[in-house]
Formats: structure tokens, sequence, C-alpha cells
């Protein structure tokens, strides 16, 4: 059997077995469309079964999640933990609070976060969790009583050696700290159990920034790499957000010019570029929508309806949203007006369909796994100021961060020239993740 059949018949084994998981299931055919030539250069892989043992999850969680809120009312929730691959470190990765949330959407962001966290070259294991839980108009009380609903039931299957939750979607600082108050009050533990804890309990300098940051300094690799730079572009980034926020600031110092944030509701554009002052203060002390942005800035637009964002000609795209937020119509319109590059700071926000017209119009195209893993990689620092009992100065963070970026973008390059896909960092990131978690779990037996 050569590695195209054995990825075929991985994949045909994966849809039966997971025929309504649409997320997961977009995701392990992203990934494993790319490995077929690691299975011809290493056939022993097969024989292991690797694949067959990466796609499924090593352990998959549900509770339910009882809380009163302010009205003396029962609410209920699910709650998801799914701890998909150990093999070279403890799980790691967030935990998100939205409506949307289901088993398949954990899966597949868990799935992506064993290559995303491999390519970081830090010793940490793919997982994701969150709930159904929607955080939108509730108060600070009736989030902190599901927060610690929440972690009644999960702190018996997290650890600082065993798996690390941190932040994502709906989970931000105040998440964090009620939930890691529960913990360490019902486990008697003070231990680096959560990432993107706040300063003075453990927190790590430059963590609220590191993924808008760490999506930055990958797509200036890539663009350094071919040439170019962020000087002087027209960039249109989604959401707005901590990703989306702190990638507007970076690209910012860097010479670009961001013309367009967006939220759940609709998008602004500012020809001008945008007055991220004013930005934060809605987002960050306010709490408010993104429309309120023209309140402040009168010449800017505001336009109901968030995909109409991808419609803003652009050098420079940067999703820092949601998934499959690009689908084909958005990726054929960017491509119409000239986009250049395509970084992803969102989980998978374009669509395998987008992915495909990029490629053929030969955009560079930065993927989710590799862009977007300086969140991820400044969690892993924030673990290891704990372990140490340290805390490091931002800029020495800062420092860290950007090596990894850079060292991810070229180990992804270098993967792809390796397996014969030269250019192709959407290959070479799957392979590359791939290839550290693959040589860790042959060492280790068949577990």
């Amino acid at each position: 059997m050569n590695g195209k059949e054995y990825v075929s018949s991985v994949l045909e084994k994966v849809k039966k077995t997971n025929p309504a998981e649409k997320e997961f299931l977009d995701a392990v055919i992203e990934v494993l469309n790319s490995l077929a030539p690691v299975f011809d250069k290493y056939p022993e892989f097969i024989k292991a079964g690797l694949l067959e043992r990466i796609v499924e999850p090593e352990r998959q969680i549900l509770f339910r999640v009882p809380w009163v809120d302010d009205n003396g009312n029962v609410q209920v929730n699910r709650g998801f933990r799914v701890q998909f691959n150990s093999a070279i470190g403890p799980y790691k990765g967030g935990l998100r609070f939205h409506p949307s949330v289901n088993l398949s959407i954990i899966k597949f962001l868990g799935f992506e976060q064993i290559f995303k966290n491999s390519l970081t070259g830090l010793p940490i294991g793919g997982g994701k969790g969150g709930s159904d839980f929607d955080p939108k108009g509730k108060s600070d009380n009736e989030i902190m009583k599901f927060c610690q609903s929440f972690m009644a039931e999960l702190y018996r299957h997290i650890g600082a050696d065993t798996d690390v939750p941190a932040g994502d979607i709906g989970v931000g600082g105040r998440e964090i700290g009620y939930l890691y108050g529960y913990y360490k009050k019902i486990s008697s533990l003070s231990e680096g159990v959560l990432t993107g804890k706040g300063l003075t309990y453990g927190g790590s300098l430059a963590r609220t920034e590191a993924t808008g940051y760490g999506l930055v300094y990958f797509t200036e690799e890539m663009l350094n790499d071919n040439g170019d730079s962020f000087k002087d572009k027209t960039v249109v980034i989604s959401g707005s957000g901590n990703v989306a926020i702190y990638a507007t600031q970076k690209a910012q110092e860097l010479g670009a010019k961001v013309v367009a944030l967006c939220d759940s509701n609709g998008y602004i554009y500012d020809a001008d570029g945008i007055k991220l002052d004013v930005v934060k203060d809605i987002k960050e002390v306010r709490r408010g929508r993104i429309s309120e942005y023209i309140n402040e800035v009168p010449t800017a637009e505001y336009h109901e309806g968030c995909r109409g964002i991808w419609t803003i000609k652009c050098d420079i795209a940067l999703p820092c949203a949601t998934q499959g937020e690009i689908d084909a119509d958005s990726a054929k319109i960017l491509v119409q007006n000239g986009v250049n590059v395509v970084a992803e700071g969102a989980n998978m926000p374009s669509t395998l369909d987008a992915i495909e017209i990029f490629q053929a119009n030969n955009v560079f195209f930065g993927p989710a796994k590799a862009a977007n893993a300086g969140g991820v990689a400044c969690s892993a620092l924030e673990m290891s100021q704990n372990s140490m009992r340290l805390s490091w100065t931002f800029e020495e963070v800062d420092v860290k961060l950007k090596d990894i970026m850079q060292n991810i973008y070229h180990n992804s390059k270098n993967a792809a020239i390796e397996f014969g896909c030269d250019g192709n960092i959407l290959v070479g990131s799957n392979i590359a993740g791939f290839m550290k978690v693959a040589e860790a779990m042959m060492a280790q037996g068949i577990v």
C-alpha cells in the first residue's frame, strides 16, 4: 500500500465513524491530504497505524454544567474537553464558550492543536474544550457561577503536567480568573494549570498580544522571504477581539494601513486607517459593538453583515474571527481584488474550497496551525515561567515569540521542499507538525 492509498483508506474510515461532524472531517481531510508523501518515505508509519491512532482522541469528556442565573432560574449547558494527543507533552489547548460549540467543533480544534503545538517546537500535546454557554449579555456574577460549575467537573481531568487549558472565543482574562480561582479552591493546588492568567497570579507578559503579534511576525517573515514587507500595504483584518486588535497594532507598527475590522454583527471600513485607540476603548473597556466606531470616527463606514468585509480591496487579508468565515465566493472576490497574502489568525477561517482558490492563484497562504501558533507558544512560555517560579519581561517573551514564529515559517517551508511541494506552506506545516508527533508515537509504542 502506497501513501496515497493509505491516506484514502483512513479518510474513508473517519468519514464513516464521524458522519455528522463536518468541522472535524474538514480538519482531518486538510491535514491527511498533505501526508501521502510522508508514508511513501516512511512505510513503517503505515505498519504502526499512525493515522488510525492520530485521528482518534485519546479521551473525550462530555459533562453537564448546571448554574443559577441572576433571576434564580436554573440553567444547564454542556461542557466538553477533548484530550487528543499527548505524545510530545501534556494536552494544551483553549476553552471556547460560544453557543455554536459542539463535539465536532471541539474535535476539529483539538486535532488542529496537535500539529500547531508541535510546530512551536515546545513540549505540548493537543487538546481543546469549551461549552455552548454564551457569555454575551451575562453579568459578572452569572459568568462566575457558570465558570465555577464548569470547573467543578473539569478539575478532575486537568493538571500542570496533564492538561493545561487556556482561553479561546468567549474566554478571556475574566473567565480564566474565575476558573483558576475555583480550581485552586477545590484542588488545594497553586500550579500552572491554566494559561492566560492575570499578571498578579502567574500570568505572562505579552500573552494578550501573542496571537496577533505572532500572526504578523509569521506573515512578515513570509513576505521578507519573498522580497516584500508590510510597509505601505493595505490590510483587512476580520474580528475585533485580542487577535485582531494586536495584529492591527503590529501591522501598523510595520508600516501597513489596516482599513477594516468586524464583529459578528457587521464591519467597519476606515479608508484613512483604523484608529486603534478607539477600537480598544470600545472592545476592551466598554465591551461594546464595532458599530460604535462610527460615533467616534464619523468619516468611517459601518456595514451590517460581517462577510462583506472580504469585498474590500486589500493587499493582505488576515482572517481573525472564526472558522469558515472565508468561503469560495469570498476567496474569489479577494483574488479578483488583487490580494497577495492571506494568513490565518483564527482557527481554519478559510474553507477547503477557498484555500484551493488561493493556491491556484498563487496567493501566499499562511495556514492557521502555523500562522496563529503565537498564542499557544506564549502559553507554553507561561507554563515554563510557572514551573520555574519566574516572570520574564515583555521584551524577553516577545523576542522568544518572534523567534518561534520565524522558525515555524522556515520549518514549514523546508518540509514542503523536502517532500516535493516547494512553496506550499500549508502542506509543509502539516508535514512538519506531523513528523515530530509521529516520531514520538513510534518511540513510545502502541499506546
